[in-house]
């Protein structure tokens, strides 16, 4: 087997590409399957922001999409879906409808609009640029593409959050089987270390003066906040900019139930690492790809895929770098 990078390209037939608007702090990912694949989707949370989904579930017509999108810029975002269409147009890929091939892109967004600019947004044109550096090989995490807006911990607003953004990873199934992820983490919640059950990144305490991290005092603790009188009152004003998105993918062939069985049980993963996890304020998206030949039980790469969503979420935080006014697990 080839040596493995760690990135969602571990899996053969994906190509990832970026493009972003640095000043703005937004911009967007595309995922290419060369050769389509079969794909399903899991959508959990109150605020999601998504585009051909419907489509992914089972008993419906089309089995095989050929890009996924992850963008940043909230509703405005899913625009940059339209330039991964006319970049696959313009090669020739999509569905075959007897008439025209219609390429077949789903997508979902996160609210990155509280930091940088919120009137620049990706747009067809930066989702058209993302194709264009579309490869094959490693690619750049953290504040990249989707994840450059990328935020986490924000039940007391932007003053207490943090920067996060885009991390990858794969997991090896065995006999050659791999499931990989690539995720983008803008959760309301706080990302916990789960071999220790400590926060690494979320929501800081806003005690002014110095502040010694892993004192206990850094971070406010997002859940045990909640659970509080003044919790539950500012649970009233929380803002709404959030959101965890992303694919897993494995080099499995499973069909397309098999497939949003993988994108259900990758859920897991993210719950294990965010907490709280899918509330009204996220829009939680994760989808699942399937673009291999190799024969695998479902039940194992679903819980692969878990494992490997937690892994990505991890290293989205790990290389994550201050912006917007925010630190970075890495700048502390």
């Amino acid at each position: 087997m080839p040596k493995l990078n760690n990135y969602l390209t571990d899996i053969s037939d994906l190509s990832v590409g970026h493009a972003q608007d640095i000043e703005a702090l937004t911009g967007c990912t595309v995922i290419l399957c060369h050769k389509g694949a079969t794909a399903g989707v899991d959508q959990r949370g109150g605020a999601p922001g998504t585009r051909e989904t419907d489509l992914l579930h089972p008993m419906h017509l089309v089995n095989k999409v050929h890009a996924i999108l992850l963008a940043g810029g909230s509703a405005f975002g899913l625009d940059a879906a339209s330039g991964v269409m006319r970049y696959l147009e313009e090669k020739g890929i999509g569905f075959d409808t007897g008439i025209v091939r219609v390429p077949i892109v789903p997508a979902a967004v996160i609210f990155d609009l509280a930091i940088g600019r919120s009137d620049i947004h990706p747009n067809a044109e930066m989702g058209y640029k993302a194709c264009m550096d579309a490869s094959s090989n490693s690619f750049l995490q953290g504040n990249v593409g989707a994840g450059t807006g990328a935020t986490v911990g924000k039940l007391f607003g932007m003053n207490g959050a943090m920067k996060s953004g885009l991390g990858s990873a794969t997991v090896e199934a065995g006999n050659g089987l791999l499931v990989s992820a690539l995720v983008i983490v803008n959760a309301f919640g706080d990302v916990i270390n789960p071999l220790t059950g400590t926060i690494i990144a979320g929501t800081r305490t806003l005690v002014k003066g110095p502040i010694k991290v892993g004192s206990g005092d850094y971070f406010a603790d997002t859940l045990a906040t909640m659970k509080t009188l003044a919790g539950k009152t500012i649970l009233t004003f929380a803002g709404k900019s959030n959101t965890v998105i992303g694919v897993v993918a494995t080099n499995a062939k499973l069909d397309k139930e098999e497939i949003n069985k993988v994108a259900q049980m990758s859920h897991d993963g993210l719950a294990r690492v965010i907490q709280p996890a899918h509330t009204m304020f996220d829009g939680d998206t994760i989808f699942s790809i399937s673009c291999g030949k190799l024969p695998a039980d479902v039940n194992l790469i679903g819980a692969c895929a878990a494992e490997a969503f937690s892994l990505a979420v991890i290293n989205a935080v790990q290389t994550a770098k201050p912006a917007g006014g925010l630190p970075s697990l890495n700048s502390l």
